[in-house]
């Protein structure tokens, strides 16, 4: 079955100096949240920008791919950390994404996580949906 998320966002003023709001999470789950160019292009500030959302996208939805990828397997994780870093340039857009995974996987050795590591990365539907991006990078290791 097929299912749609909705998020609203509301921008004011010119790109540089104006700032915008995603007040509206279908889910609920989180929110308000404040953005601008200066949180997207140099820091934060207490504020989040779109690629901060789409590591945080990336991140889960990774998880989520490896955790099924072992359990099919036959060797259930018992945990997985992953982390998501996406690089923006300005002019360009989003050039590199860098996971980086650390797993406890009873059973398994590090030649089987790198493998099955490597087939979520290409499986994710987040990374398919940002299969333009230039660079996906994975580290990948037992913990």
């Amino acid at each position: 079955m097929a299912t749609d998320r909705t998020v609203s966002a509301t921008w004011n003023g010119s790109l540089l100096e104006g700032s915008g709001t995603i007040h509206s999470v279908g889910s609920g789950a989180f929110g308000p949240l404040p953005v601008s160019w200066a949180s997207r292009a140099e820091e934060p500030n207490g504020k989040t920008s779109p690629e901060e959302l789409i590591a945080a996208a990336h991140a889960a939805c990774y998880s989520m791919a490896l955790s099924n990828g072992l359990a099919k397997a036959g060797t259930p994780p018992e945990q997985l950390d992953t982390s998501a870093t996406v690089t923006f340039q300005p002019g360009e857009g989003i050039v590199r994404i860098a996971l980086a995974v650390r797993g406890v996987v009873p059973g398994l050795d590090a030649a089987g996580f790198a493998e099955q590591a490597e087939a979520a990365k290409i499986g994710c539907p987040v990374s398919k949906a940002l299969a333009g991006v230039p660079q996906i990078t994975l580290d990948a290791a037992l913990a």
